[in-house]
Protein backbone atom coordinates (compact mmCIF):
# COMPACT_ATOMS: atom_id res chain seq x y z
CA UNK A 1 0.00 0.00 0.00
CA UNK A 2 1.41 3.20 -0.73
CA UNK A 3 1.96 6.34 1.85
CA UNK A 4 -0.83 8.55 0.47
CA UNK A 5 -3.69 5.48 0.80
CA UNK A 6 -2.57 4.79 3.79
CA UNK A 7 -2.57 8.47 4.84
CA UNK A 8 -6.14 8.93 3.72
CA UNK A 9 -7.17 5.45 5.05
CA UNK A 10 -5.75 7.16 8.75
CA UNK A 11 -7.79 10.07 8.42
CA UNK A 12 -11.32 7.88 7.50
CA UNK A 13 -10.14 6.12 10.46
CA UNK A 14 -10.37 9.44 12.53
CA UNK A 15 -13.71 11.11 10.65
CA UNK A 16 -15.58 7.62 11.74
CA UNK A 17 -14.05 7.76 15.55
CA UNK A 18 -14.39 12.03 15.98
CA UNK A 19 -18.17 11.58 14.68
CA UNK A 20 -19.32 10.12 17.65
CA UNK A 21 -18.82 13.14 19.85
CA UNK A 22 -21.72 14.66 19.59
CA UNK A 23 -23.74 11.37 20.81
CA UNK A 24 -21.24 11.27 24.29
CA UNK A 25 -21.30 15.53 24.47
CA UNK A 26 -25.42 14.69 24.33
CA UNK A 27 -25.44 11.30 26.92
CA UNK A 28 -22.95 13.32 29.39
CA UNK A 29 -24.99 15.72 31.58
CA UNK A 30 -21.72 17.83 32.87
CA UNK A 31 -21.52 21.54 31.89
CA UNK A 32 -20.23 22.21 28.70
CA UNK A 33 -16.66 23.82 29.70
CA UNK A 34 -16.22 21.10 32.39
CA UNK A 35 -16.93 18.61 30.02
CA UNK A 36 -14.33 20.07 26.88
CA UNK A 37 -11.33 20.43 29.75
CA UNK A 38 -11.86 16.96 31.25
CA UNK A 39 -11.78 14.94 27.85
CA UNK A 40 -9.04 17.01 26.72
CA UNK A 41 -7.35 16.51 29.77
CA UNK A 42 -7.29 12.80 29.30
CA UNK A 43 -6.65 13.31 25.59
CA UNK A 44 -3.59 14.99 26.23
CA UNK A 45 -2.21 12.16 28.12
CA UNK A 46 -3.05 9.83 25.18
CA UNK A 47 -1.26 12.34 22.35
CA UNK A 48 2.10 12.56 25.24
CA UNK A 49 1.86 9.08 25.09
CA UNK A 50 1.74 8.66 21.38
CA UNK A 51 4.75 11.14 21.46
CA UNK A 52 6.70 9.20 23.88
CA UNK A 53 6.35 5.90 21.69
CA UNK A 54 7.11 7.44 18.65
CA UNK A 55 10.32 8.88 20.13
CA UNK A 56 9.25 12.87 18.34
CA UNK A 57 10.69 16.07 19.59
CA UNK A 58 8.38 17.96 22.77
CA UNK A 59 8.69 21.01 20.79
CA UNK A 60 7.38 24.80 21.55
CA UNK A 61 7.68 27.28 19.19
CA UNK A 62 5.19 29.80 17.56
CA UNK A 63 4.01 27.10 15.07
CA UNK A 64 2.99 25.37 18.28
CA UNK A 65 1.03 27.80 20.22
CA UNK A 66 -0.75 28.72 16.85
CA UNK A 67 -1.98 25.34 16.69
CA UNK A 68 -2.49 25.28 19.99
CA UNK A 69 -4.63 28.24 19.83
CA UNK A 70 -6.77 27.22 17.31
CA UNK A 71 -7.47 23.30 18.65
CA UNK A 72 -8.52 24.74 22.09
CA UNK A 73 -10.95 27.14 19.86
CA UNK A 74 -12.07 23.98 18.44
CA UNK A 75 -12.54 21.95 20.74
CA UNK A 76 -14.64 24.31 23.29
CA UNK A 77 -16.80 26.08 20.21
CA UNK A 78 -17.63 22.74 19.37
CA UNK A 79 -19.24 21.54 22.93
CA UNK A 80 -20.33 25.19 23.63
CA UNK A 81 -22.34 24.35 20.17
CA UNK A 82 -23.47 20.62 20.98
CA UNK A 83 -24.56 21.67 24.46
CA UNK A 84 -26.72 24.57 23.26
CA UNK A 85 -27.83 23.26 19.14
CA UNK A 86 -28.62 20.57 17.53
CA UNK A 87 -25.35 17.88 17.13
CA UNK A 88 -25.95 18.29 13.37
CA UNK A 89 -25.59 22.55 13.07
CA UNK A 90 -22.91 21.79 15.45
CA UNK A 91 -21.05 19.85 13.31
CA UNK A 92 -21.71 21.29 9.52
CA UNK A 93 -21.22 24.65 10.80
CA UNK A 94 -17.80 23.76 12.09
CA UNK A 95 -17.31 22.19 8.67
CA UNK A 96 -17.40 25.14 6.53
CA UNK A 97 -13.62 25.58 7.76
CA UNK A 98 -12.60 24.47 4.11
CA UNK A 99 -14.40 27.07 2.84
CA UNK A 100 -12.98 29.48 5.05
CA UNK A 101 -9.68 28.64 4.60
CA UNK A 102 -10.03 29.54 0.69
CA UNK A 103 -11.11 32.83 2.30
CA UNK A 104 -7.89 32.90 4.01
CA UNK A 105 -5.90 32.60 1.52
CA UNK A 106 -7.66 35.19 -0.59
CA UNK A 107 -7.95 37.95 1.60
CA UNK A 108 -4.64 37.48 3.20
CA UNK A 109 -2.16 35.76 1.27
CA UNK A 110 -3.25 37.37 -1.84
CA UNK A 111 -4.27 33.91 -3.60
CA UNK A 112 -6.41 34.22 -6.89
CA UNK A 113 -9.06 32.03 -7.14
CA UNK A 114 -11.82 31.10 -9.93
CA UNK A 115 -15.30 32.03 -10.18
CA UNK A 116 -16.49 28.60 -9.45
CA UNK A 117 -14.71 29.21 -6.10
CA UNK A 118 -15.83 31.65 -5.08
CA UNK A 119 -19.80 30.65 -6.02
CA UNK A 120 -19.08 27.65 -3.78
CA UNK A 121 -18.18 30.44 -0.90
CA UNK A 122 -21.61 32.00 -1.84
CA UNK A 123 -23.67 28.84 -1.14
CA UNK A 124 -22.12 27.90 1.58
CA UNK A 125 -22.57 31.06 3.43
CA UNK A 126 -25.99 30.99 2.02
CA UNK A 127 -26.57 27.33 3.56
CA UNK A 128 -25.17 28.56 7.18
CA UNK A 129 -28.00 31.33 7.03
CA UNK A 130 -30.53 28.56 6.90
CA UNK A 131 -29.20 27.38 10.14
CA UNK A 132 -30.41 30.51 11.67
CA UNK A 133 -33.86 30.34 10.53
CA UNK A 134 -34.21 26.90 12.60
CA UNK A 135 -32.35 28.78 15.54
CA UNK A 136 -34.52 32.00 15.48
CA UNK A 137 -37.57 29.67 16.32
CA UNK A 138 -35.75 27.35 18.38
CA UNK A 139 -33.74 29.24 20.64
CA UNK A 140 -30.22 27.91 19.45
CA UNK A 141 -28.98 31.06 17.75
CA UNK A 142 -26.07 31.40 20.52
CA UNK A 143 -25.50 26.96 19.54
CA UNK A 144 -25.08 28.09 16.13
CA UNK A 145 -22.69 31.15 16.35
CA UNK A 146 -20.64 29.03 18.44
CA UNK A 147 -20.56 26.08 15.58
CA UNK A 148 -19.38 28.99 13.38
CA UNK A 149 -16.48 30.24 15.37
CA UNK A 150 -15.57 26.30 16.31
CA UNK A 151 -15.59 26.18 11.97
CA UNK A 152 -13.38 29.38 12.37
CA UNK A 153 -11.02 27.68 14.33
CA UNK A 154 -10.98 24.45 13.06
CA UNK A 155 -10.05 25.88 9.60
CA UNK A 156 -6.89 28.07 11.46
CA UNK A 157 -6.08 24.08 12.49
CA UNK A 158 -5.74 23.03 9.44
CA UNK A 159 -3.42 26.25 7.91
CA UNK A 160 -1.04 26.11 11.14
CA UNK A 161 -0.96 22.33 10.87
CA UNK A 162 -0.54 21.40 7.54
CA UNK A 163 2.86 22.57 6.59
CA UNK A 164 4.26 21.92 10.01
CA UNK A 165 6.75 19.06 10.53
CA UNK A 166 5.55 16.16 12.61
CA UNK A 167 6.99 17.05 15.68
CA UNK A 168 5.60 20.29 15.41
CA UNK A 169 2.26 19.20 14.58
CA UNK A 170 2.19 16.54 17.90
CA UNK A 171 3.28 19.64 19.81
CA UNK A 172 0.56 21.66 18.80
CA UNK A 173 -1.84 18.99 19.21
CA UNK A 174 -0.60 18.08 22.82
CA UNK A 175 -0.74 21.80 23.61
CA UNK A 176 -4.11 22.59 22.51
CA UNK A 177 -5.16 19.61 24.54
CA UNK A 178 -3.34 20.83 27.61
CA UNK A 179 -4.66 24.50 26.84
CA UNK A 180 -8.42 22.85 26.16
CA UNK A 181 -8.11 21.39 29.96
CA UNK A 182 -6.56 24.72 31.75
CA UNK A 183 -9.49 26.84 30.27
CA UNK A 184 -12.14 24.31 31.13
CA UNK A 185 -11.99 22.11 34.53
CA UNK A 186 -12.10 25.78 36.70
CA UNK A 187 -15.50 25.77 35.59
CA UNK A 188 -16.30 22.44 37.66
CA UNK A 189 -16.24 25.00 41.11
CA UNK A 190 -18.91 26.93 39.30
CA UNK A 191 -21.36 23.97 38.19
CA UNK A 192 -22.52 20.93 39.16
CA UNK A 193 -20.54 18.35 38.05
CA UNK A 194 -22.58 14.76 38.78
CA UNK A 195 -20.00 12.03 38.93
CA UNK A 196 -21.61 8.05 38.42
CA UNK A 197 -20.00 5.06 36.69
CA UNK A 198 -21.97 5.47 33.30
CA UNK A 199 -20.58 9.36 33.38
CA UNK A 200 -16.66 8.35 34.07
CA UNK A 201 -17.06 5.71 31.43
CA UNK A 202 -18.73 7.86 28.93
CA UNK A 203 -15.66 10.58 29.58
CA UNK A 204 -12.90 8.07 29.37
CA UNK A 205 -13.93 6.80 26.04
CA UNK A 206 -14.88 10.54 24.95
CA UNK A 207 -11.12 11.81 25.67
CA UNK A 208 -9.42 8.52 24.43
CA UNK A 209 -11.29 6.73 21.54
CA UNK A 210 -13.31 10.39 20.02
CA UNK A 211 -10.29 12.64 21.06
CA UNK A 212 -6.83 11.67 22.11
CA UNK A 213 -6.29 8.99 19.49
CA UNK A 214 -7.58 10.51 16.01
CA UNK A 215 -6.14 13.59 16.52
CA UNK A 216 -2.49 11.75 17.04
CA UNK A 217 -3.41 9.77 14.17
CA UNK A 218 -4.32 13.13 12.01
CA UNK A 219 -1.08 14.36 13.25
CA UNK A 220 0.73 10.95 11.32
CA UNK A 221 -1.96 11.23 8.28
CA UNK A 222 -1.06 14.74 7.11
CA UNK A 223 2.80 13.87 6.45
CA UNK A 224 1.33 11.27 3.64
CA UNK A 225 -2.42 12.90 3.05
CA UNK A 226 -2.55 16.42 1.62
CA UNK A 227 -4.68 19.12 3.79
CA UNK A 228 -7.23 19.87 1.15
CA UNK A 229 -7.80 15.66 0.35
CA UNK A 230 -7.98 15.03 4.11
CA UNK A 231 -10.32 18.31 4.54
CA UNK A 232 -12.94 15.70 1.81
CA UNK A 233 -12.23 12.51 3.33
CA UNK A 234 -13.18 14.14 6.93
CA UNK A 235 -16.50 15.16 5.50
CA UNK A 236 -17.22 11.75 7.05
CA UNK A 237 -17.96 13.34 10.66
CA UNK A 238 -20.29 15.63 9.80
CA UNK A 239 -22.19 12.87 7.75
CA UNK A 240 -22.37 10.80 10.87
CA UNK A 241 -22.24 12.28 13.80
CA UNK A 242 -25.97 13.19 13.38
CA UNK A 243 -26.97 9.34 12.44
CA UNK A 244 -25.44 8.84 16.10
CA UNK A 245 -27.62 10.78 17.79
CA UNK A 246 -30.33 10.50 16.00
CA UNK A 247 -29.87 6.64 16.82
CA UNK A 248 -28.91 7.08 20.19
CA UNK A 249 -30.26 10.12 21.14
CA UNK A 250 -33.76 10.65 18.99
CA UNK A 251 -32.77 14.55 18.27
CA UNK A 252 -33.84 15.43 14.58
CA UNK A 253 -32.49 18.85 13.47
CA UNK A 254 -35.23 21.28 12.03
CA UNK A 255 -36.14 21.44 8.08
CA UNK A 256 -33.65 24.67 7.46
CA UNK A 257 -31.06 22.92 9.04
CA UNK A 258 -31.08 20.35 7.32
CA UNK A 259 -31.36 21.74 3.67
CA UNK A 260 -28.86 24.12 4.91
CA UNK A 261 -26.48 21.11 5.76
CA UNK A 262 -27.20 19.69 2.35
CA UNK A 263 -25.91 23.22 0.49
CA UNK A 264 -23.14 23.55 3.17
CA UNK A 265 -21.75 20.26 2.81
CA UNK A 266 -22.84 19.74 -0.77
CA UNK A 267 -20.61 22.65 -2.03
CA UNK A 268 -17.96 21.71 0.60
CA UNK A 269 -17.63 18.10 -1.15
CA UNK A 270 -17.56 19.73 -4.92
CA UNK A 271 -14.68 22.49 -3.85
CA UNK A 272 -12.33 20.37 -2.32
CA UNK A 273 -13.18 17.36 -5.26
CA UNK A 274 -12.42 19.66 -7.81
CA UNK A 275 -9.53 21.62 -6.30
CA UNK A 276 -8.13 17.97 -5.67
CA UNK A 277 -8.47 17.02 -9.35
CA UNK A 278 -7.17 20.05 -10.38
CA UNK A 279 -3.78 19.49 -8.37
CA UNK A 280 -3.68 16.02 -10.25
CA UNK A 281 -4.31 16.77 -13.96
Amino acid sequence: MDAKRLGMIQIIICSVLWSTGGIFIKLIPWNAMVLSGTRSLIAALAVLVSIKLMHLELKFNKRTVSIAVALAGTLLFFVLSTKLTTAANAIVLQYSAPVLILLYYAVFKKKRFKRTDYTVVLLTLGGIVLFFLDGLSGGSVIGNITGLLGGIFFAGVFINSGEADESTRFSGIFQGQLLTAIIGLPFAAAFDTPITGQTILLVVLLGIFQLGLPYALYAVALKNCPPLTASLIAIIEPLLNPVWVFLFAGEVPGMWSLIGAVIVLASVTFWCAKDARSKTA
